[in-house]
């Protein structure tokens, strides 16, 4: 194969995504990956993330190219609360997305909070985020609400944000 028919293929392959904790020492990169990944008005700090995952029962996952350890290319950010959990943030690198990064996170994060004890997983997402929306149904999340006008948006008006839910106890064998 040419090389550049390798780097185009290289480019649009999937990633085999490895999910491990975060560490401590990873909160600056882990703001940093939710300051790329998000509009300035909706960034956290890294003061935010460290209050976060000291709260009991939050934990962060991170994922890295396979056999790149030290390179991460996104996070989630979850909280279990006795058989519930909820996805408070998940990020993936721009300069990496629709590698199957936000797939493995999410997918570490569910099998974290099984073996936690929980049967059911929810999140939020922006009601014009098709991208995400599209992913967390593939992998057996369905709509369970709608917030109306809950993401402002900078430049004027708001999105409606919608709940969704990932359960246990239907059948997601064929997605997870």
């Amino acid at each position: 194969m040419p090389e550049t028919a390798q780097s185009a293929a290289a480019a649009t392959s999937p990633m085999r995504p490895h999910v491990r904790p975060a560490r401590p020492g990873e909160l600056d990169t882990i703001a940093d990956l939710h300051a790329a990944a998000f509009p300035p008005h909706a960034v956290w700090t890294k003061q935010a993330f460290a209050d976060l995952l000291a709260t009991p029962g939050t934990f962060a996952l991170v994922c890295s190219p396979q056999g790149e350890d030290d390179v991460l290319a996104g996070f989630i950010l979850m909280r279990v609360a006795g058989t519930e959990a909820e996805v408070l943030t998940i990020a993936v690198d721009p300069a990496g997305r629709r590698q199957g990064a936000g797939r493995g996170l999410v997918l570490g994060g569910i099998t974290a909070c099984l073996a936690a004890g929980c049967t059911s997983v929810f999140l939020e997402v922006a009601a014009d985020n098709d991208a995400a929306r599209a992913l967390y149904a593939s992998l057996g999340f369905e709509t369970a609400g709608t917030r109306k006008a809950y993401y402002r948006r900078p430049e004027g008006g708001a999105v409606d944000g919608i709940v969704m839910r990932w359960s246990a106890d239907a059948d997601q064998s064929q997605n997870l």
